[in-house]
């Protein structure tokens, strides 16, 4: 089975809001606020990929858009033992919605041996759009699962997906190629890699397109093109106020408290 893994990298969603700061566009997170990590249901969906190779066999391979900062997620991922490694590089300076990634990724898909599984995360961890997938698929022509958590082969060409939902979960039978995009679940947390099989994952190498190579327009990124804008990001500043209520008796008091609170209510 050759299965492809689409990997993102976010700003880690666990900085302090102390230290969360916005660029000078106010249209993003500043990049250097935090560390850039894996987004979490990316290797969520990476694991599943291992433990699907380990039983069945064959081939993963595992793919990012970004700028030059990706190469570590991508290192992590071979860390992990992915066997290939692919990268788009996006030095435009703009971030791309879920419809401009998936033409991305669709692009980069189209330049590599035929794939029987593709999986993506089913969220980041910073937009939290849940869309790429999807997308993806359509880009494609195949058909998608969203919030898997579990997969078997069944025979040469289908597969067995275990989907989360909100009663529980039910099992989708799908021929092979299929999209799906990951949720996370006790049995596919991300493995720890060795520390001989990150200084391997150093050494190998890493297959780069920018978007020319990909026969893609820089202009795909820019915001007036996109299809989803960021118009303005805030930090909410926090306030509080104190008042005290005065009265002579306790059934003062709490009349008083009761008529502010029916004048707050009021305003809103």
């Amino acid at each position: 089975m050759n299965i492809l893994v689409c990997l993102k990298q976010i700003l880690d969603p666990e900085v302090p809001a102390r230290d969360f700061s916005l660029a000078r566009s106010h249209l993003q997170a500043d990049p250097t606020c935090a560390d850039l990590v894996t987004n979490i249901f990316c290797e969520n969906a990476l694991e599943t990929a291992l433990q699907l190779r380990d039983r069945h066999g064959g081939r993963i391979s595992i793919l990012s858009l970004g700028p030059a900062s990706v190469e570590d997620t991508l290192r992590k991922g071979l860390a992990m033992q992915a066997d290939a490694a692919f990268m788009i590089l996006n030095d435009t300076g703009h971030l791309p919605d879920s419809a401009a990634t998936a033409k991305a990724l669709a692009a980069a898909i189209g330049k590599l041996d035929r794939l029987d599984l593709i999986l993506t995360g089913h969220e980041s961890g910073d937009w939290g759009a849940g869309q790429t997938g999807g997308l993806l698929a359509e880009e494609l022509g195949l058909p998608f699962i969203a919030f898997v958590d579990e997969i078997e082969e069944t025979g040469p060409d289908r597969l067995i997906l275990r989907q989360q939902n909100d009663s529980g979960w039910q099992k989708f039978s799908a021929p092979m190629p299929v999209v799906a995009s990951i949720t996370n679940s006790d049995h596919n947390l991300p493995r720890i890699p060795k520390i001989r099989d990150i200084i391997l994952a150093n050494r190998k190498p890493i297959t780069s397109w920018s978007l020319g190579d990909l026969e893609l327009s820089p202009d795909l990124f820019l915001p007036e093109h996109l299809l989803v804008r960021v118009t303005e990001l805030t930090i909410p500043q926090a306030k509080g106020d104190c008042a005290f209520i005065e009265g002579a008796t306790k059934e003062e008091k709490i009349g008083k408290l009761a008529e502010k609170i029916a004048a707050i209510a009021r305003s809103i």
